[in-house]
């Protein structure tokens, strides 16, 4: 028997990958750029026993047994049998999985790209496999490559047929911009009506917006973003930021049937972070909504306690919530009346937000130590 535990963290785009030019290999039709988010408070964490008793691969994720005949496991199981570089007969025994993660699955938060990222990184530990395993990720879910790595994080679109140069590579490292923060703000964190995966495949078949988009918009963008990130310009990399998220949510409306996945209080907290902004004279935080109604907030530490006050003013607590701030802590400050007043956003009722998750950029996938393993002795969930 052989086991390993690991935990890989989520991502959070500022550039959009949406559509893909081959739904088997996930090759993306265009480059995307994301920060990696601090393991600490969002991540999922995954054990694989391998065993010569196990008679079939099983699957549990988040307490509940999944089928092991999923085509994107079974792809990144090969690809890293073939890669091993093990001479024990580890590669011929069945395993068993175990995931979970401590954040909302299928919400719009990126639980899928943390959760193959963790697969991929521990199997690959199990079976001594070396070098880049970013595109055996991808082909699992497409943004869980951008998950291997820490800091900021290009995936590569790639040009090849067999997508072996769509990998994904490490812009700066975490320490690059330490003054960064990001504060999520968990809107549903129930499953989200359109997947994702089924939502590309529209959009790619229907949308115009989406080809002009790829050919005359991202390219340039994903330059000026990445010389943002290298020069810590706030204000170029924050406006760059809103414009994408924007552009992709067009995309979304303009395919037939349209997509949605921004809600009423998904805008209600994009005009707020627009007049704070403008109130501020300069752009102090940016907003960017993945495949789902949660807001994603980067800003700077300095500017933390006065937004997120803000955001409690606007958005006051459901008092039998409970852990309605998590991860770093905060000291909320007064707000000033001169803000009150020119923002001007009517306090929303209670419970409107789940809950706020306050975060840094992070480092990339770690292996943990035997006491946190989630499967026990005979290879079943510990609960």
């Amino acid at each position: 028997m052989k086991i390993i535990t690991c935990v890989a963290p989520v991502n959070i785009a500022v550039i959009k990958y949406w559509g893909k030019r081959d739904e088997e290999l996930i090759l993306p039709l265009n480059d995307s750029i994301s920060a990696t988010l601090n393991i600490e408070h969002m991540c999922a964490k995954t054990t694989i026993m391998a065993s010569s008793n196990f008679k079939e691969n099983k699957i549990w994720l988040n307490g509940k047994e999944e089928s092991f005949q999923n085509p994107r496991l079974s792809n990144c199981l090969k690809e890293l049998k073939k890669r091993s570089q093990t001479q024990s007969d580890v590669i011929n025994w069945n395993i068993h999985v175990c995931s979970e993660n401590n954040f909302p699955t299928a919400a719009g938060l990126a639980s899928s790209a943390a959760g193959y990222a963790c697969f991929v990184y521990a199997l690959a530990k199990l079976y001594e496999v070396e070098g880049d395993v970013t595109y055996i990720a991808r082909q699992g879910s497409g943004s869980a490559c951008r998950s291997i790595y820490g800091g900021w994080v290009q995936w590569h679109a790639g040009a090849l047929k067999d997508g072996s140069d769509s990998i994904a590579t490490q812009i700066v490292p975490a320490s690059h911009w330490p003054e960064m923060r990001v504060v999520i703000l968990v809107v549903s964190d129930s499953q989200k009506k359109n997947s994702s995966t089924n939502a590309m495949k529209r959009s790619a078949a229907t949308s115009k917006f989406l080809e002009y988009r790829i050919k005359h918009i991202v390219p340039e963008r994903t330059e000026k973003m990445i010389q943002a990130i290298k020069d810590r310009d706030f204000e170029t990399f924050a406006t760059i930021t809103m414009k994408d998220s924007n552009q992709f949510h067009s995309v979304c409306l303009d395919t037939f049937p349209p997509v949605k996945y921004m809600n009423e209080t998904s805008f209600i907290i994009v005009d707020l972070i627009h007049t704070y902004n403008e109130f501020r004279g300069s752009t102090k935080v940016a907003y960017t909504f993945d495949a789902g109604a949660n807001a994603c907030l980067y800003l700077l530490e300095e500017d933390v306690p006065e937004v997120i006050s803000l955001i409690q003013n606007a958005f006051p607590t459901n008092t039998d919530h409970v852990e309605y701030f998590r991860g770093i802590p905060v000291t909320e400050q007064e707000l000033s009346e001169e803000l009150k007043k020119t923002i001007n956003i009517s306090k929303q009722d209670p419970g409107m937000l789940k809950y706020i998750i306050h975060t840094n950029v992070g480092e990339g996938p770690q292996i943990l130590g035997e006491n946190e393993h989630l499967l026990n002795d005979v290879g079943l969930p510990k609960k």
